[in-house]
């Protein structure tokens, strides 16, 4: 059995900055969701060239209980991801090599969302395996 991420939703009750920020990230519009009155209540955003996503379904009121901690978006150029997200007014970290050998950039979406933007390198965990020792305590 083959499996992989389909994709993550996350809720907003402002559709056009939460869009306008995934697209900074290269992220399109693949389909969207209308109601009956035919206004937009959501969309699937995609990553190019690939079949992993992000909906974004519009609510009244965003849920402050079982929240997407975090998520992450793989990219092949750190600083052109970085120089992208601040030209756009985001306020993002500085990108620093991690304990795991990934570059990482983190932020904030529009909703409070948390992201971290990683490059992975030839020696990252992510494409080596083996084990990473962090400070964590749960």
């Amino acid at each position: 059995m083959q499996t992989k991420l389909a994709h993550v939703c996350i809720e907003t009750d402002d559709l056009e900055r939460t869009e306008s920020f995934y697209g900074v990230l290269g992220l399109e519009r693949r389909y969207e969701f209308r109601n009956l009155q035919d206004e937009l209540v959501g969309f699937y955003l995609s990553f190019p060239g690939s079949a992993t996503y992000i909906e974004v379904i519009k609510v009244a009121q965003p849920r402050t209980a079982g929240i997407v901690r975090h998520f992450s978006i793989e990219v092949d150029d750190i600083a052109a991801a970085h120089a992208a997200l601040r030209s756009a007014g985001v306020e993002a970290g500085e990108p620093v090599l991690e304990k795991d050998l990934a570059w990482m950039v983190t932020c904030h979406d529009p909703n409070g969302i948390f992201i971290e933007i990683q490059q992975y390198t030839a020696d990252s965990m992510q494409t080596q395996g083996g084990v990473c020792r962090v400070d964590y305590r749960p």
